[in-house]
Parts: C-alpha cells; structure tokens; sequence
C-alpha cells in the first residue's frame, strides 16, 4: 500500500516535482538530436563545399572509386551511427554513374546504422520522363522518374531535397517526404539587381508547360507576362513556335526550368526580337548545355544566359561569355539547417536567405 503523508500539501508537492522531472526528462530526450553529417558525392563537390561552408561544419570523409570493369565503390571514412546524414549528389555530368554512386552511398549509410539518410539533388535525373506523353502512348515509353523515385527509397533514402523539378507531381512518385525548393527567389533577387529597366519588361515562358512558373514571376515582379505554343516533332527537335503575347519595345526574360540542347531558347529569343522586344534575357534553373548548346548561345542574340549551380556551371562560363551563374548554396544549406532542427523550409518558398 502506498505511504499516507501527514501532511497533504507536502504530498501534492512531492508529486508535482515527481512529475516535472519525468516531464523534463521526457522532454530531453524529445530535443535531443543525431549530429549532422553532409557527404559529397563526385558530380558536384564545389556545391557541396559551400553548402557545408554556410553550415559552418567540414564535409565528411569519403572516397569514391572504380574497380577495372567500371563498378563504383564507396567507403564512408567516418562514422555515421546514430547520425543525421546527407548526401549531396547532383543528376549532371555522367548521370547513370552519379545516380548510382548516390545509390551505393545512401546503402553504405543506412546500413552503417545511421539515424536518418537525406538525398540532396538539385538537379533531380530523368525528371523529363515523367509520363506517357500522347507521341509515345503507343510506344511503350517508361516513366523513369517513377522508377528513380522507387530506387533511391529502397536504397534507404528517408528524405529527398531538391529544386525546381520538371514536373512538380515527382513529388507524388516518392511515399518519403520530399521537399522542392525554388530558385525563383534568387531569381527574383537577380533581375531587380542586374535589369535596370525591369519594370519595363515582360515575363515569357518557351512552352505551356511553363505557364505557372512565369505568371507567379510576372506577379512578383508586378509586370505582363508571355507565352510561345510549341509543338515537337521528336524530342530535342522543335517544329514550330507561336508567340501568345505583346513583347514590342519590351526586354522579354525567358523563363524556365531547364535547357539542355538549347534548341527551344534559342528559337523562343529569334521569334521574340521578331516581335519587336529590344532586349532578351534567358533565366533556366538548371543549365545542362549539352550537344551544340554553348555554340547556338554564343550565336543568339540574348543579353545574357543566366543559370543556378545546381549544374556545374565553371567550364560552361569558359566556354561562353554570355552564361551568368546565380548561387543557390544559401538555399540548399538552410533547408539542411532547418531539416535537421526540425523546423519549416516553406520560408524557403519565397525568401532568399543570407
């Protein structure tokens, strides 16, 4: 039986202490979190170094390599148990070994038994193959992305970080939490520091597809916006352009998520200086520039081509003077920092932090 105390206000006292111990206890157990850990892998280490940079911490050891035959090997240099890892792997360069590096890396972690293994891709691979477009309904097309999103769960990714994805339902690809920053407010930031007559311009998007993009930009911005109908006949191949829109004595910015051959832009800046704009910008989020892309650039009549790092941008830049790069670290490191603090990144939505 329990103990009766003589004195009933010592007694209740007694069990409030009792109890704002288990609470505190209860509650330092709640606050206490894993320890963060931000691998690299080898597509993009210059982003990487700054977002562990604006975090304040040093990149961890790893070391990446290729046997003879060309299998990838990893060996994770410290030690992750318990920890809150991520891994920064952008879809760039030689794609299917970076997709797979960034396999081999989120399994190394999981099963050396750390707390929570977050992917950081800023340019997500084979977010263009996301449907079964009318062309290709016949055809037997598969949706990659679907199959990307399948591969890295199972892998033993918990959470995905990400920009600007080609098509905003990927989202719903994943059952794990995946969070798609934007680039549009540094992109917002660029054009009222670099654009002397912004308010005289006006928004254009290359395709439909873009429309919402561009609209919430020309919004913000508190200016018109543009669109131009194109029709494909195969991928990489444009066949023909209707501008939908007044661009005359204007400077048109176009704005998209991506190029990759250039082919759309380029046609997009012809049809719009035909149309009377005066000047003409392009701002892509990730700039692939692969083929013939950097040389129909240097051949358009653009002001400048303006580009994010989510892509290396260094030998682009080289090759053409025209590229400008936009440094979206601050964004990618601040939604690590309020990931692993448990905070919202929907700030991160429609601020830029510094």
């Amino acid at each position: 039986m329990p103990v009766r105390s003589a004195n009933p206000i010592r007694a209740r006292s007694l069990i409030r202490d009792n109890l704002e111990k288990q609470a505190g206890s209860l509650n330092l157990i709640h606050s206490r979190m894993p320890n963060i850990k931000v691998f690299s892998g080898t597509s993009h280490p210059d982003l990487a170094q700054r977002i562990v940079d604006r975090l304040g911490i040093d990149l961890g050891k790893v070391v990446t390599k290729k046997f003879s035959n060309l299998e990838t090997c990893v060996e994770i240099g410290e030690s992750v148990r318990g920890e809150d890892v991520y891994i920064v792997q952008s879809g760039s360069g030689e794609i299917n070994d970076n997709l797979m590096e960034l396999l081999i890396m989120i399994n190394a972690c999981k099963i050396a038994s750390a707390s929570r293994v977050t992917a950081v891709i800023p340019c997500f691979p084979y977010a263009r193959q996301d449907k079964k477009d009318k062309v290709n309904a016949q055809s037997r097309a598969p949706i990659s992305a679907k199959l990307v999103a399948n591969m890295l769960s199972v892998a033993g990714a918990d959470h995905i970080i990400t920009m600007d994805l080609h098509a905003s339902q990927i989202q719903g690809f994943f059952d794990i939490p995946v969070d798609n920053l934007y680039a549009e407010p540094a992109v917002l930031k660029w054009i009222k520091e670099n654009i002397p007559e912004w308010k005289n311009s006006i928004i254009v998007s290359p395709d439909a597809g873009g429309a919402k993009r561009v609209t919430s930009i020309a919004d913000r911005l508190n200016v018109e916006f543009a669109l131009i109908h194109k029709e494909r006949k195969k991928a990489n191949e444009v066949a023909s352009m209707v501008l939908v829109g007044d661009v005359k004595d204007k400077i048109a910015i176009l704005v998209d998520d991506m190029a990759d051959t250039c082919g759309t832009i380029v046609h997009a800046a012809d049809r719009l200086v035909e149309a009377g704009a005066t000047k003409v910008y392009a701002i892509l989020t990730h700039g692939i520039f692969s083929g013939p892309a950097i040389s129909r650039i240097n051949n358009a009549c653009f002001e400048a081509v303006v580009v994010t790092n989510t892509i290396p941008q260094d030998g682009h830049m080289r090759d053409c003077p025209k590229i400008q790069c936009i440094d979206v670290s601050m964004m990618f490191a601040e939604a690590v920092r309020r990931t692993h603090n448990g905070e919202s990144v929907s700030y991160l939505f429609s601020n830029v932090p510094y």
